[in-house]
């Protein structure tokens, strides 16, 4: 994504497009590593000495409330935050660690609703072994 997109992406969602809010955004896109606050400051920090871990956690939990990313907690009280918010699963390889988004239909068995309720999103992760590690 190029500077222009990443700022039209905030302005889209009512955010001021600061230095550090496009860096952030720009990290999350192109790097669909599902990183948590401390991965993100620890690689833009170099090049943002301004910025601070709180600002990271700040503007991710700004994006998140906003629709702009989606705050994934795959792992007890370890956020971590993934550029695209479509509806789709994430798996977590448990040899090697790495999370992987799995883009399979799915849908919510009404059953397992009560009625009047209507499904808008999913989130779901699975854990398992990845196909490098198997």
């Amino acid at each position: 994504m190029n500077h222009e997109q990443i700022a039209a992406k905030l302005e889209e969602k009512n955010i001021r497009p600061s230095i550090q809010r496009m860096a952030i955004y720009k990290f999350l896109a192109e790097h669909p590593v599902h990183p948590t606050v401390d991965t993100i400051y620890t690689a833009l920090s170099p090049q943002m000495p301004t910025l601070s871990r709180t600002t990271v956690y700040n503007t991710l939990k700004q994006f998140s409330e906003c629709g702009l990313v989606q705050t994934i907690t795959i792992e007890d009280g370890e956020l971590r935050y993934d550029a695209d918010t479509s509806n789709h699963l994430h798996f977590k390889c448990v040899k090697c660690g790495k999370i992987f988004d799995i883009f399979k239909p799915v849908e919510l068995p009404s059953q397992f609703l009560q009625d009047g309720f209507k499904a808008e999103k999913i989130q779901t992760n699975i854990w398992g072994i990845c196909k490098d590690c198997s």
